[in-house]
Order: structure tokens, then C-alpha cells, then sequence
């Protein structure tokens, strides 16, 4: 229940310290703390809103290629803040925990949504259980993790502090088959989110519990998309400046308002004539490791140089090589769920992962000079 306009936040709390607007507005002359780097980030953005910039620099997160710089105008991101306190009727006074890192559009958005809809802000540093940063008694009516920070969350028994809050975004990266187990089992609104930096954050969304938990996402109102020649998504709204953006998410859409997400167009693998996508393989592999005891494992599928196939469908995985036994069952496991040429020829596995500035695991930095543990030919 949003607060009474007596109580309209004129702060907000940064790592479990106030800081007044009025004296964010005049940042950094009036800080009476020492900040450390992410904090000063932080209150200089707030500084440049509350002061009614106009133009807002950002940067895609690096999961795909390098790094863009995306040049986005107010409007674009008050459009987007507008759309979700609408869509889930946040308002003055309501609670917002802040905890991914908002150098990226997830985190930016949400300080833009807390100051639009005169939300009270709690903003803590990203780390993988957030809520251990903040007092037990903090009850907030609103988040937005990354699946890491759920998954570490839930681990910490935090469930029932999530029960108390009015919805849950959760994007970033895919959310894998023991997550969304996990999930399943909280009655809080839990929604993965659809979007990128070139369009403000989300413009769809997939509810991922509740009785009847969905298979395709909803556009927001007033986001409309369609499909380009390769079966891609495109988009245009007032979040993209009524620009077209054509994106390289392969989707069924089911009609105007809903679709279906397949996988990235550059992450099709050519094997043997046939085009397998990656991210399918992926959801297979996530479901088995899950029934093999081992969820939570990170994996992904490439594809490798084969003089025969062209490519070959590998699968990476992150940490020390699965016992013998293990991974016989696993290999079994998949070769009776996928096609002849879907399945993975090899497990490979890689110490760690790398991963993007925001968090995102970086496919192609980690095959870039691979090193490799072990590898399991099938």
C-alpha cells in the first residue's frame, strides 16, 4: 500500500546511508561522506536527473561484442518508467530495493522509476545475496535481480521477505530449470523481463509462477513489434524515439502482443546442413544437470570446427570435470531428448567463465583461448 503524500520521500539510501535530494542536486560539493567509486557513480547520475538532464549516455552490456555507446533523451527513459509503475501499480511511497549495478540500463531504470513515481529508494552495492545488506526488518514492494542474485537470495532464506513485496523482474541472463523451480514456489509476482539498453530496459514480459506460469512474454501497451526477413524481432515505441530496432532474438510471434523467444540468430550452430540453436540445447542440458543433483551449474552451447559437420554442437561447462558415472548419465540423458544433431559431441570444461562488466556471461570471451580442463567426447 503506497504511503500517504506527507511521507513522499526527499531521500534515499545509499549502502545504509541518507542522502537528501536536495543535497544530491548539489553533489559533489555537499557530500558530507567519503564514497567509494560505485557510490560516486551512482549519486552523480542522480544528481544529473534531479536536475533535469536531458540526455542520458549508456552502454550495452558486452554479452554479444563489444561494448556500445547508446545516446538515450529523457522522454525515452520517463516513457519506459512510466509504462512499468503503470503496469504494476507502483506509486508514491512505495518501497524499491535498488541492487543491480545501475551503470547499466536494469539499474539506471530503476532509480528513473523510484524518481518518477516517488518511490522510497534503497540502493545497495551489487553483490549476490543483496537483501544481506539491508536490515532484516526492510520490507520493500519492489526488486529487480539477476538470476545469480534470486537464486543466492532464496539460498539465504529470504523467501518470505520476497512474499511481502508486490512484484519481482528478474533479467539479465536466462533463468535455468532449478531457478525457475524455485521460483514456482513463491506467491510474490515473479516476471523475466524482455529488453535491452537501445530500448530502455524491458518492453515485455513473462510471468514465471502463479497457477498458470507462461511460455511466451507479453509486450507492454504501446510497444509495438513485428519480424524482419530472419524471423527477428523488431521494435519501435517512444522507448526507442519511434526509431525502428531490429534485434538478433530469433521469436515466434503469436500475434501482435505476444511472442515466443527462440535464441540468438548468431548463436545458430550449422551442423551438418542443420541449423540447431543454441539456447534450446541449453534449457535441455540446465533440466538435466537439474535432475542429476547438480542445478546450478552455469553451461553453454557453441559451436566447434568440424571437417565433417562444419560445426559441431559442443556443450562448456563451468568448474571441475563431473565424475565418470555422471557424466555417462548425462550424456545418456540428453541423447535420448535431443536430435541426432543436436546433441552435444563434446562436454568441455572451463575453470570460470568470463563475464561482462554487468555480470552477463560472456560467450566469446571464454572460447577466446579456452582453458580447458578436460574434454568428454560422446
Amino acid at each position: 500500500m503506497a504511503s500517504s503524500s506527507d511521507l513522499l520521500p526527499d531521500s534515499l539510501l545509499l549502502n545504509g546511508r541518507e542522502f537528501r535530494y536536495a543535497d544530491i542536486q548539489q553533489y559533489p560539493a555537499t557530500t558530507p561522506f567519503e564514497l567509494n567509486g560505485y557510490e560516486a557513480k551512482v549519486l552523480d547520475f542522480c544528481r544529473q536527473w534531479l536536475n533535469g538532464t536531458q540526455d542520458v549516455a549508456l552502454h550495452t552490456s558486452g554479452s554479444t561484442g563489444q561494448p556500445q555507446p547508446v545516446l538515450m533523451k529523457r522522454h525515452q527513459l520517463e516513457a519506459s518508467a512510466r509504462r512499468t509503475g503503470d503496469y504494476f501499480d507502483l506509486g508514491p511511497g512505495d518501497r524499491m530495493l535498488v541492487c543491480l549495478n545501475c551503470e547499466f540500463v536494469g539499474g539506471m531504470m530503476m532509480l528513473v522509476r523510484g524518481f518518477e513515481r516517488r518511490m522510497h529508494l534503497t540502493i545497495v552495492e551489487p553483490q549476490a545475496d543483496p537483501l544481506a545488506l539491508v536490515p532484516s526488518e526492510a520490507q520493500f514492494d519492489f526488486a529487480s535481480f539477476v538470476p545469480l542474485q534470486l537464486r543466492a537470495v532464496l539460498a539465504a532464506g529470504h523467501a518470505e521477505r520476497l512474499n511481502q513485496m508486490k512484484a519481482i523482474l528478474v533479467g539479465g541472463a536466462a533463468v535455468d530449470a532449478s531457478l525457475a523451480k524455485q521460483i514456482r514456489q513463491l506467491t510474490v509476482p515473479v516476471y523475466l523481463t524482455y529488453g535491452m539498453t537501445e530500448t530502455a530496459s524491458h518492453i515485455a514480459l513473462r510471468r514465471l509462477n502463479g497457477p498458470k506460469p507462461a511460455t511466451a512474454y507479453q509486450v507492454l501497451p504501446g510497444i509495438h513489434v513485428a519480424q524482419d526477413n530472419r524471423g527477428c524481432l523488431t521494435v519501435r515505441a517512444d522507448v526507442t524515439d519511434d526509431q525502428l530496432i531490429t534485434t538478433n532474438d530469433r521469436v515466434k510471434l503469436l500475434d501482435a502482443h505476444t511472442f515466443e523467444w527462440l535464441g540468438r540468430v548468431d548463436f545458430v550452430i550449422n551442423s551438418g546442413g542443420v541449423k540447431v540453436q543454441a539456447e534450446k540445447v541449453e534449457q535441455v542440458l540446465e533440466v538435466a544437470l537439474a535432475e542429476l543433483d547438480l542445478p546450478g551449474r552455469r553451461v553453454f552451447i557453441a559451436g566447434r570446427p568440424d571437417e565433417r559437420l562444419g560445426e559441431q554442437v559442443t556443450a562448456y561447462l563451468e568448474g571441475e570435470p563431473l565424475p565418470e558415472d555422471q557424466q555417462q548419465q548425462l550424456l545418456s540423458l540428453l541423447r535420448k531428448r535431443l536430435g541426432k544433431y543436436e546433441r552435444p559431441r563434446e562436454l568441455v570444461y572451463v575453470p570460470q567463465f568470463q563475464t561482462t562488466p554487468s555480470g552477463k556471461l560472456n560467450r566469446l570471451a571464454t572460447l577466446q583461448g579456452l582453458p580447458i580442463a578436460t574434454e568428454t567426447k560422446e
